[in-house]
């Protein structure tokens, strides 16, 4: 007799299968011509169709699916039904082959805690900087990422007429991570990933104080992380207030699960239970390696400046 597989693993699945849906929507709305463009609380905070229609489908979809979860998402909609194409009752079959790590496999639906980002680098999507584009989709239990699906919709968008577009990653804490080959920054090197549109003074100072060989701005967490497991820059740092809970969590997850870390500016981990503020108040640093030799680095001054 076939035994069930853990809620764990039926969630990833269907967390894969509902990101790669969120990719055609977002590929449908672009094409479309008119993103529907809202600034939420300013020129740098902005909110498309995309947005709303992909936040839509992956709450509605995993709500269906497993109905005593907390699913937390970015964009302040009413939980309503929608149009039954949003929907996505499938799963990836490839997910459910791998085994639930063994201290994973009795969690209970309502001990989750799901935060979804349905389109992380907005700004960057109106502004044509599509690769910079993810979705991200973070499991939590115990106020602990655990696993995650980043979707990538503009993956390889730029390598010709024949070229598959778009990429899933996925992964969790003693399970791996797949979708998405790592590669390490050359020896010696320091390069620092951090955000495209939302710089200041303190972020500047943090980056000045780490010694670095090039400094990368682009948009969108998931994006940076993913940079940092590709051997693209060494460290992510944001030294501002401005990231959210589902900003992190996937990429969190996905990063842990290949033994690097994420956590804010003072090292403190970040907690994802369902009761706690949405804002990381103490920014992100985060490395696939050496993690130390940054955060040695990051002023005082800096810290005293964020507060967890």
């Amino acid at each position: 007799m076939s035994t069930k597989p853990a809620l764990l693993m039926r969630l990833l699945a269907s967390s894969f299968a509902i990101a790669e849906k969120a990719q055609m929507i977002i590929h449908q709305v672009l094409s479309g011509g008119n993103l529907h463009i809202v600034e939420k609380t300013g020129a740098n905070d902005l909110q498309t169709k995309a947005d709303r229609l992909v936040q839509q489908s992956i709450c509605l979809s995993l709500a269906r699916k497993f109905p005593k979860l907390t699913i937390i998402g970015e964009e302040d909609l009413p939980f309503q039904e929608i149009d039954e194409d949003l929907i996505e009752s499938g799963q990836c079959e490839e997910v459910l082959k791998y085994s639930c790590p063994v201290q994973y496999s009795h969690f209970k639906e309502e001990e989750i805690v799901v935060w979804v980002d349905p389109l992380d680098g907005t700004k960057e999507f109106t502004e044509g900087f599509l690769d910079h584009v993810t979705v991200l989709i973070g499991i939590a239990c115990g106020g602990k990422a655990i696993a995650g699906v980043i979707n990538q919709p503009y993956y390889n968008y730029q390598a010709g007429a024949d070229a598959v577009v778009g990429r899933t990653i996925w992964g969790g804490l003693n399970l791996g991570v797949f979708g998405i080959k790592v590669k390490e920054v050359p020896a010696g090197k320091h390069i620092v990933t951090t955000s495209r549109s939302h710089c200041n003074k303190l972020v500047n100072d943090c980056i000045s104080a780490m010694n670095v060989d090039e400094v990368i701005r682009v948009g969108g967490a998931g994006n940076k992380v993913l940079q940092l497991i590709e051997g693209k820059a060494s460290a992510y740092i944001f030294a501002s207030p401005g990231c959210k809970k589902w900003d992190t969590c996937a990429p969190e997850a996905i990063l842990h699960a290949l033994s690097g870390k994420l956590t804010d500016v003072h090292g403190n981990s970040f907690q994802y239970h369902k009761d706690v503020k949405h804002v990381n108040s103490a920014g992100v640093l985060a490395t696939l390696k050496n993690f130390d030799y940054y955060a040695s680095r990051v002023p005082e001054s800096v810290k005293m400046a964020l507060i967890p």
